[in-house]
C-alpha cells in the first residue's frame, strides 16, 4: 500500500491496478474505468481480472497526422503509450494554388497538385512500411480532410482495411489534443466491441459443433488448460469457485486428486478467478472478460486451439 500512497492518484474517473510481490511493485497500471469498489487481495497468484475488465482497450495503433506537406507518425502500444515517433517531410514548393488564368497559372496549379500528390505517396509508402514492421491493430488518420482521404486511398488494400479516419486533430498549431484523444478512445472502444462480437460468434459456433473448438464450464476449461489447449479464455463471473494449482505453469486441476494424477504433490487450493486467468496467460492464451453476449456455464468458457 505504500507504493499507492506515495504516488500520483489516477486522473479523473480512472482507476488503478497494482500487483506487488517480494516487497516491490511489479505491475502498476492506470485503469480506464474505476472499479465500483476498491479490492485488495493477498494471494500466491495475482488477481488480474480487473486489468482486463477495467483496462483500456488493448489495441496497438499507428496515429498518422497528415497534411499536404507530410505527416507525423506515432506508434502507440496497447496501453496507449508512445513507443516510436517520426516525421515524413515532403517537398514544400509549390504547395499553394494561386488565383488567375492563363497557361502559366494552369501550369502552376498542376505543379502544386503534383507536389501534393508526391508528398502523400511518400507518406503512404512510409505508413505501409511501419504497418509491416510493427503490425498495429489499427491505423488512425488525422488531419486535413482532403489530405487524409487522399492518403487513405493511396494505402495498400490490406492497410486500408485497418485504417479509420478521425475528425479531430491536425498538424496546425492550436489543434485540440483533448478532442483528439477523446475520439481515439471512442474508436478503440468501438473496435473492442467488434472483437467481443466476433469472439461471441466463434464461441457459439464452436459449442454448436460436436467436434467444435469451444468448451464451457469450469471442469472443461481446466482440462483444456492442463492440456495447453486454450487459445482464448472467456471469463465472466466465476464467483468463489476454486481449483487446485501447482507451482509450475500448466499445473492445474479441479481437485487435489486431479493434480496428484499429474505427479504434482505440492499443489494448493486457489480461487478460480486468479488461477485460471494466470494459467491461461502463461500458456500463451489470451484472456477476455465476456459480457452477456454469451451464456458461460459457471462464468467461464474457452476457445480451443484444436479439437
Amino acid at each position: 500500500m505504500t507504493a499507492i500512497r506515495d504516488s500520483e492518484p489516477p486522473v479523473g474517473r480512472s482507476g488503478r491496478g497494482v500487483v506487488a510481490a517480494g516487497g516491490r511493485v511489479v505491475v502498476d497500471r492506470r485503469l480506464a474505468d474505476a472499479p465500483a469498489a476498491q479490492v485488495e487481495r493477498v494471494s500466491p497468484l495475482p488477481y488480474l481480472l480487473p486489468f482486463f475488465s477495467h483496462g483500456a482497450p488493448s489495441i496497438p495503433y499507428l496515429l498518422v497526422t497528415v497534411d499536404h506537406r507530410g505527416a507525423d507518425l506515432v506508434t502507440r502500444d496497447g496501453e496507449g503509450r508512445e513507443v516510436a515517433t517520426e516525421t515524413v517531410t515532403g517537398e514544400d514548393w509549390p504547395l499553394h494554388k494561386v488565383r488567375g488564368g492563363g497557361m502559366a497559372h494552369r501550369r502552376m496549379q498542376a505543379d502544386v497538385e503534383e507536389t501534393r500528390d508526391k508528398n502523400l505517396e511518400d507518406v503512404a509508402g512510409r505508413v505501409a512500411e511501419r504497418v509491416a514492421a510493427v503490425q498495429p491493430g489499427l491505423v488512425l488518420l488525422v488531419g486535413e480532410v482532403q489530405a487524409r482521404r487522399a492518403l487513405h486511398e493511396k494505402l495498400p488494400t490490406a492497410v486500408q482495411d485497418v485504417t479509420r479516419e478521425l475528425e479531430a486533430g491536425s498538424r496546425a498549431a492550436g489543434a485540440s489534443q483533448e478532442d483528439l484523444e477523446q475520439e481515439i478512445r471512442t474508436v478503440l472502444a468501438g473496435e473492442r466491441l467488434k472483437v467481443l462480437d466476433e469472439l461471441a460468434e466463434s464461441f457459439r459456433t464452436g459449442l454448436g459443433r460436436e467436434d467444435g473448438l469451444a468448451v464451457t464450464g469450469l471442469a472443461e476449461v481446466v482440462r483444456a488448460l492442463a492440456e495447453a489447449n486454450v487459445d482464448t479464455l472467456l471469463i465472466g463471473d466465476p464467483g468463489d469457485a476454486e481449483v487446485w494449482a501447482g507451482r509450475n505453469a500448466g499445473e492445474i486441476a479441479l481437485d487435489r486428486d486431479g493434480l496428484t494424477a499429474f505427479g504434482v504433490e505440492d499443489g494448493r487450493r486457489q480461487r478460480a478467478d486468479e488461477a485460471v486467468p494466470w494459467t491461461a496467460l502463461v500458456s500463451g492464451a489470451s484472456v477476455t472478460v465476456m459480457d452477456e453476449r454469451v451464456d458461460l456455464k459457471e462464468g467461464i468458457g474457452a476457445l480451443l486451439r484444436h479439437s
